[in-house]
């Protein structure tokens, strides 16, 4: 593996980790709410007694970007991918390296996580009676796996853009290739077209609602932001990746500090406008003031890009060297992400009466489901072709 490539790779571990904190930190926000008789409209699948203001600043942080800048990574290697093998071959291993566990994850692994929410709820019934009677409702729990099923629809829009519309995508490489030296103009770029993409899903449908179509979910109003992102990796990837925006020695990488500096305030300036409406505006009904909407819209479209920027700058800069602690996770992150969901709820579900403090219970509850998930997770790779799919 090249060293670039280490630095990109380590990125990807260290947003998985990021998705495990967040899921570990939700149960023990100060704004956690949990329905008993709707359990799934509640803030949370587990909501606990115990609650740190703290949490909801992180997982502010990581909501504003870490599933963009996951869309981002994924999409690197796609053109690349699409280069050498035959579109049947790449039907083929996305198949198998994303449909099968999203199958798994809607069939197996999410009821059994969401047995525990729903154990909390004022309906009593076995698991087997849980499982049946929602497939029955047309219930479908797809928990994490929304970014698995996205990410195959845009590995196959990314199809027709390569046999019908590459130079879409030279172009994107063109502008990677010029902000070797001046990373300003991709974030430039990039930022413009995510608030063009954000702003009006924002306006029509709101920032919570999601787009349920069965078991595909999604976040309605980031649908076209993922998109952008996912667009903007395989641009970066199509070709002389270590001569452009994400070079080992490029500005972006030198820069640093300047990008950090920039992420932070973008990321002051949303959590000042989040705070804003929940201290003032929070009894008005019906949607926000357009004011604040489209401040929100805006900023949260910038702050998404230069946060994703920032993080990569740093891994660039200080991810290259030969041994990482992200290196034993490397393999194996993408099994994690699949299977943490089970640990993570059941392991909530145990903590709630424990007399802990809510960092406490969340510590336990992201090192227990990281220790599981990833000892489950070699496991499972041990089998014969399992490495193939996890």
């Amino acid at each position: 593996m090249s060293d670039r490539n280490a630095a990109l790779d380590r990125a990807r571990t260290f947003v998985t980790l990021l998705v495990l904190a967040n899921h570990a930190a939700v149960a023990y926000t100060a704004f956690g709410r949990y329905y008993p008789n709707h359990y799934l409209w509640s803030t949370a699948p587990i909501v606990d007694s115990q609650r740190w203001i703290g949490f909801n600043i992180l997982t502010l942080f990581n909501d504003t970007f870490f599933m963009c800048l996951m869309f981002m990574l994924s999409g690197l290697f796609v053109w690349p991918s699409l280069k050498r093998k035959s579109i049947g071959h790449f039907l083929r291993d996305r198949a198998l390296r994303l449909g099968l566990p999203f199958l798994a994850m809607i069939f197996v692994l999410m009821p059994i996580a969401y047995y525990a929410s729903f154990s909390l709820s004022t309906n009593k019934t076995g698991f087997v009676e849980f499982y049946v009677n929602n497939f029955k409702q047309g219930q479908w729990f797809a928990g994490p796996g929304w970014f698995i099923w996205y990410l195959l629809f845009l590995d196959l829009v990314a199809i027709p853009v390569f046999l019908f519309a590459p130079r879409l995508v030279d172009g994107i490489n063109r502008l990677s290739i010029r902000a070797f030296e001046r990373p300003w103009l991709f974030a430039a770029v990039l930022a413009i077209i995510a608030v063009i993409s954000y702003v009006p899903f924002l306006f029509t449908v709101g920032a919570v609602r999601w787009f349920s179509w069965g078991p595909l979910q999604v976040q309605f109003s980031r649908m076209a932001i993922y998109g952008v992102f996912f667009f903007a990796g395989m641009g970066i990837g199509a070709a002389n990746i270590d001569q452009g925006l994400l070079a080992r020695t490029g500005a972006l990488a030198r820069q640093w500090l300047w990008w950090t500096i920039a992420a932070a305030a973008s990321f002051a300036s949303l959590a000042y406008l989040v705070n804003f409406r929940r201290m003032k505006l929070a009894n008005l009904t019906g949607a926000p003031p357009f004011w604040w909407q489209s401040s929100y819209g805006v900023i949260y479209a910038v702050a998404c890009t230069l946060i994703c920027l920032a993080v990569l700058a740093l891994f660039l800069r200080f991810g290259q060297r030969e041994k990482s602690i992200f290196d034993p996770l490397r393999g194996d992150a993408y099994g994690i992400f699949v299977l943490h969901y089970i640990p993570m709820l059941w392991l909530q579900y145990a903590l709630l009466n424990a007399p802990l403090g809510a960092g406490s219970k969340a510590l336990i509850a992201f090192a227990g489901t990281l220790a599981a998930s990833w000892a489950a997770t070699r496991a499972l790779r041990a089998i014969p072709g399992v490495k193939r799919v996890l």
